[in-house]
């Protein structure tokens, strides 16, 4: 069991060690700088709570873990990892101005976390309470999904620490979501000479675009995008070759199924030309149901707070799958998720720590 001396929130130091995480960049997949983003973010969580932060290794970069000992309560779960590459603090440095920080990573999710560490400073004992900061929850938490479910399942309940919703409200339900790629192969030939001696990926792939975006349901929350498409190897060359990337996003284990058997039924249109797929809605949807419990105590705590379901995921969708009472949006509050206006506000900073604390010892009293 770790305690220590209940200390005062101290805007100021959430700032310094916001700085600290910012300054150092970490890109998904960039090990060295995820390492490095480990170690800044296990040497923050050290110096304010005590105790040891374990870094897991994994193929994408170590996650940091740490428990403040006793049966396991809470788990406090974030990502150290951004979009952004290395070399965007030179770019866009982090500063504190006009109330507002900004700098890579500030909103999402940096902020969250040391807002969650000062947060649990305000307690005098950290019993029960365990966090868990990933390095891959920007491209599909693939190497942290069991860990994210073990400690889940074992701790019974989950703060995640994703920026809050327009406004500071709070995230109560989240849409499954997922990123499939279609791949078209056929058979090149010469454009001019002999263009029906080929089989035209291009072709096939503006069908199975118009297929794949017939697949949306926004009127009940599904939506099917094509985003990223490419064919082709020269201007006068038929195309052997086309790939598409579709982002989809679903409120209903129902709409999950329907989609994922869509594509898997994708036929060629265009003789001789062979589909494939791969990928799927690798986060499930979070039904609002299973924020209700956690969401009530944030109310009786912080009176007038909103909570709304959003079309953006998180790993709060893989513990609200499980069963566990999840709750998101407890992080910043701004704006400009991977963007290059990204900022957080400083004066919600210290009321988001004290909620944290509220909300641990509540939880901790169930």
């Amino acid at each position: 069991m770790i305690t220590h001396t209940t200390v005062a929130t101290s805007v100021d130091a959430m700032l310094d060690d916001l700085r600290t995480l910012v300054k150092t960049e970490s890109p998904s997949r960039h090990l060295d700088a995820l390492d490095a983003s480990a170690r800044a973010v296990a040497g923050v969580i050290e110096n304010r709570l005590g105790g040891r932060a374990v870094l897991v290794p994994s193929e994408a970069g170590p996650h940091v873990h740490w428990s403040g000992g006793g049966e396991p309560k809470v788990l406090i779960l974030g990502h150290h990892d951004t979009v952004f590459p290395l070399g965007t603090l030179e770019r866009r440095p982090f500063k504190v101005e006009e109330g507002r920080v900004t700098g890579p990573g500030v909103f999402d999710m940096l902020g969250g976390l040391v807002q969650a560490i000062h947060g649990l400073a305000l307690l005098d004992d950290l019993s029960g309470v365990e966090i868990l900061v990933t390095a891959d929850e920007e491209v599909g938490s693939r190497a942290s999904r069991a860990l994210i479910e073990e400690r889940a399942l074992a701790c019974g309940a989950v703060l995640v620490f994703e920026g809050a919703a327009d406004g500071g409200a709070l995230k109560t339900g989240r849409k499954g979501c997922g990123t499939f790629e279609v791949s078209i192969t056929g058979r090149a030939s010469h454009a001019g000479l002999e263009p029906a001696a080929g089989v035209n990926a291009l072709v096939e792939l503006a069908h199975q675009v118009l297929d794949i975006a017939a697949l949306s349901r926004p009127e009940i929350g599904t939506t099917v995008t094509p985003t990223v498409a490419s064919a082709g190897t020269q201007d006068n060359v038929v195309p052997a070759g086309a790939t598409v990337f579709v982002d989809v996003r679903v409120e209903s284990p129902e709409e999950k199924e329907r989609v994922e058997s869509a594509f898997a039924a994708l036929a060629p249109h265009v003789d001789g030309a062979v589909v494939s797929v791969q990928g799927g809605v690798g986060r499930p949807p979070m039904p609002e149901s299973a924020s209700m419990q956690l969401m009530a105590l944030a109310r009786s705590l912080q009176p007038g707070i909103e909570g709304r379901a959003v079309g953006g995921g998180s790993d709060g969708n893989l513990t609200a799958a499980l069963g566990v009472p999840t709750l998101d949006g407890l992080g910043a509050v701004g704006g400009g998720a991977h963007a290059d206006h990204e900022y957080l506000l400083v004066d919600t900073m210290a009321e988001r720590a004290r909620l944290v604390a509220g909300l641990v010892s509540a939880i901790r009293t169930q």
